[in-house]
């Protein structure tokens, strides 16, 4: 009989370091940051034509790699577009971590994920190309440019936080940190999230 082929995963990076923005900031994670997504957001920082093709085994040996790991963040790119059920498990019966994701809300998430970060992308140029069905998540992780914010309280969440729009202009960049620390102030339903990771030169 042939040999059955393994499902492959195009996997941009695994890496070790803390996580940098919302509601787990400064926790230690494995990331997973796969490569590939459905949106062309302006301001992403992924190159989504760099990748590897692993199989869960290549996958679950990276992570092994952080036995000490808590937190294991799936990031991308859009992980949602290939996250499946028996990933997820492969890597809970090898670790005793939380499993997090980060997502733009345009897939259903499978009941495996433990954490969802839902950071609605519509409205952002290249955003709009698929509309968020995500009605429910645990933190909302809203990129902030100025625009309405009532919208997203339509979202159910445990937690909202509000992100400055990073453009990669410093000049632009605190503009945009002020006015989102400007919106925190005036309805404290939001927290402020800044990408510390960026701010310390971590990965």
């Amino acid at each position: 009989m042939p040999m059955e082929m393994r499902k492959e995963y195009k996997i941009n990076e695994i890496f070790y370091s803390l996580q940098g923005e919302g509601h787990h900031t400064g926790v230690p994670a494995i990331f997973i940051r796969f490569s590939g997504c459905n949106l062309n957001c302006s301001f992403c920082d992924t190159n989504h034509t760099d990748g590897n093709m692993l199989n869960s085994d290549e996958i679950l040996a990276e992570v092994s790699k952080y036995p000490q790991a808590q937190l294991i963040v799936l990031t991308g790119g859009e992980p949602s577009l290939f996250i499946d059920s028996e990933l997820l498990t492969a890597i809970k019966q090898h670790t005793n971590a939380m499993i997090a994701i980060e997502t733009n809300g345009t897939h259903i998430i499978p009941p495996e994920v433990d954490w969802i970060t839902f950071s609605p992308k519509n409205g952002f140029l290249g955003g709009n190309t698929h509309p968020a069905i995500l009605t429910k998540c645990d933190e909302l992780k809203v990129v902030y440019c100025g625009q309405s914010l009532d919208q997203y309280f339509d979202i159910t969440a445990s937690y909202y936080y509000l992100q400055p729009c990073a453009t990669g202009h410093a000049h632009l960049d605190i503009e945009n940190t002020q006015a989102t620390i400007n919106a925190v102030l005036a309805d404290p339903r939001w927290t402020l999230s800044l990408q510390t990771h960026k701010l310390t030169g971590m990965r």
